[in-house]
């Protein structure tokens, strides 16, 4: 085999496996949409939500600039989100207690418990998917992701 075979053997490949990831992202996508209807909330506004949760864990409660930073959108979509979630109870704005000009977002108990059953919808899309993988076979695909997670090129 020569290099030029070879070469063009890697590039099927890794046309074939970028193909498979969005693929199965599409697949994935579809099914917690599925799950995420009983929720009646959008996808949009559920990565919000779980980005707020993430955020509140691990510190104050976000500015509407740290969202729409951290959710890489304008920050008309972040006031936009934060309407139609406030509507339903599961977010609230708060003055900083440092900075009245700043509105930070928390998280109402409605939105506590709107997390959870986000994240149960999340995994039973995840377990649709990887069904037909054993724990084995489930360890080393993570293991295998973490590997690209952390590789050149990471956003």
């Amino acid at each position: 085999m020569d290099s030029r075979t070879s070469a063009a053997d890697a590039d099927e490949t890794t046309g074939r496996l970028a193909d498979q990831l969005l693929w199965l992202t599409r697949r994935l996508h579809r099914a917690q949409r599925r799950h995420l209807e009983p929720v009646g909330i959008t996808p949009a506004q559920a990565r919000m939500l779980r980005t707020v949760a993430h955020l509140v864990a691990n510190g104050p409660a976000p500015r509407m600039a740290d969202l729409a930073e951290r959710l890489d959108v304008v920050p008309r979509a972040v006031t936009s989100l934060t309407d139609a979630l406030e509507e339903r109870r599961l977010v609230r704005r708060a003055p900083d207690p440092a900075n009245r000009r700043v509105v930070r977002i928390e998280l109402t108990e409605e939105g506590d418990d709107a997390v959870r059953r986000l994240r149960r919808a999340r995994r039973a899309a995840a377990e649709e998917l990887l069904s037909p993988l054993d724990t084995d076979q489930r360890d080393a695909l993570t293991a295998l992701l973490a590997a690209l997670d952390t590789g050149p090129g990471r956003c």
